[in-house]
């Protein structure tokens, strides 16, 4: 059996495929390897599985008895993996080759993965490191974005992004420190559901803060990242930042108050296009039932500066130290400098910032006695490849405005797709609640998404590429 590709590759359509019988596992993997041989040097992968070695996993799968079948939740499904995370067998070099090292073991949320009946497609690109929000700081090129080849893909976990927005896997495993997980959803026109720090292991993945960092998933819609959620999510005793804390219940109604930064805090860099559909976004949340009610946005702002001015710039460094002294040559010039900025903070430094930090954070707690979730923009605006290496610093630290905070402050959030620019390149909006009330944050998220009716992932681009040029805006929009 062979598949038409593009696939729709949401969870729901993907198994409706499988039960009548329109698809199986070995066609999807099929499918999905030939689209990527297609598609060729398009930046997304680090490596691939061997095809031989997918279709053995989905002939094994295929195998099972019906009831061993039903008994795995994402049975034939296929995902991707952030080349910072562990994958047996598959080398983890954090796009950085001279670093690179083939592990034993996966990382436990691969595991959990597999044992749920997932199959492994491949490990994406990056920006080296983790260190950027940008997704061109990569020495296996640029993921290109697949709304426009013009403009950056978000990252750091650029190539888990575009892996989903393209039909290339239903799920992609991804990290977020500062927004990695959902500065690339927005872009992309995909789903990053950012967890409560702690809840998903870190063991076997290089880190970029390990003492805030979360793995995260990229899906096509919020049902399918909660499945991934579910999936993974587990207490890791080998894991130092694990914890070991049950989600609180759902709370939401249908009348729930949002806050937003107040209108003279908010920033869309000079692009009113993306501030519409920001007021747009308000709006309909507005008729999902919500409040606004505008909140001090300075308290993020300051969270943001510490991320890159404070101690966990120090643990970046600290973490990679032994081979960014030893091998400082194999790093990218501009994740070098910035690792090594690491090393001029002092100790004095790291504990006036947690002091800091804390009193930041009462700041916010107050907040949820007036709020239930807050919404911001994923990004302010979206920049072209070409701008943002012209300004590599500025550019990346713009792209954090509205998502640097959230690990920092320890809380849950949700990016999901709000609409696309005049140019076709989408934005989105991230619903943001306290931790471990990431049951809300999915929720809403998920009535957002659904009442928008937008295209999943990059499916209005495969549509226009069928139809005449003059019609492709009409297309995207639509």
């Amino acid at each position: 059996m062979t598949a038409t590709v593009p696939l729709h590759l949401d969870l729901p359509s993907l198994r409706a495929a499988y039960a009548d019988g329109t698809l199986t596992p070995t066609a999807v993997v099929e499918a999905i390897f030939d689209a990527i041989a297609r598609r060729g040097d398009d930046g997304v992968w680090v490596s691939l599985a061997p095809r031989a070695a997918a279709l053995a996993r989905a002939r094994a799968l295929e195998a099972l008895p019906a009831l061993a079948r039903a008994s795995l939740p994402l049975w034939g499904v296929p995902f991707s993996v952030k080349d910072c995370t562990d994958v047996a067998g598959v080398p983890t070099s954090s796009a950085c080759p001279g670093f690179a090292y083939v592990p034993t073991e996966n990382n436990p949320a691969v595991e959990r993965l597999l044992a749920a009946g997932a199959i492994f497609i491949g490990k994406t690109n990056m920006d080296q490191f983790a260190t950027g929000l940008v997704g061109v700081r990569s020495p296996h090129g640029v993921a290109r974005n697949p709304f426009d080849a013009r403009f950056i893909p978000g990252g750091s976990s650029s190539g888990a992004a575009v892996s989903v927005a393209a039909g290339l896997v239903s799920l992609a495993l991804a990290t977020d420190t500062g927004g990695s997980g959902r500065v690339p959803a927005a872009l992309n026109n995909v789903v990053g559901l950012k967890p409560t720090r702690g809840l998903v292991s870190g063991v076997g993945n290089i880190a970029a803060c390990r003492s805030i960092e979360t793995l995260s998933v990229f899906a096509l819609t919020v049902p399918d990242a909660q499945a991934a959620f579910e999936v993974i999510r587990g207490f890791d005793a080998h894991d130092p930042f694990a914890r070991q804390a049950t989600l609180a219940p759902r709370r939401l109604g249908d009348t729930f108050r949002f806050g937003v930064p107040r209108a003279a805090q908010l920033e869309f860099f000079g692009n009113g296009d993306a501030a519409a559909l920001f007021d747009a976004a308000v709006r309909r949340l507005e008729t999902l039932g919500g409040t606004r009610v505008e909140v001090d946005y300075g308290p993020f702002l300051e969270i943001n500066d510490l991320l890159f001015q404070g101690p966990w710039l120090a643990e970046r460094y600290g973490a990679l130290q032994s081979f960014v002294d030893a091998q400082p040559e194999a790093i990218l010039p501009v994740t070098r400098d910035i690792l090594l900025g690491g090393a001029r903070i002092s100790g004095a430094q790291v504990f006036a910032a947690q002091r800091r930090l804390n009193l930041l954070k009462r700041e916010i707690e107050r907040l949820w006695l007036d709020i239930d979730v807050f919404a911001v923009p994923t990004t302010g605006t979206a920049y072209t490849i070409a701008e943002l290496v012209a300004d590599p610093i500025t550019l990346n630290f713009r792209l954090g405005t509205y998502t640097n905070f959230v690990n920092l402050a320890d809380l849950a959030a949700v990016a999901v797709p709000a609409g696309f620019l005049p140019n076709g390149v989408p934005q989105g909006i991230s619903l943001i609640t306290p931790a471990f009330a990431d049951h809300d944050a999915a929720a809403l998220a998920e009535r957002f998404h659904r009442h928008q009716n937008l295209p999943l992932a990059a499916r209005a681009v495969a549509a226009a590429d069928r139809v005449a040029p003059s019609h492709r805006q009409e297309e995207l929009t639509t």
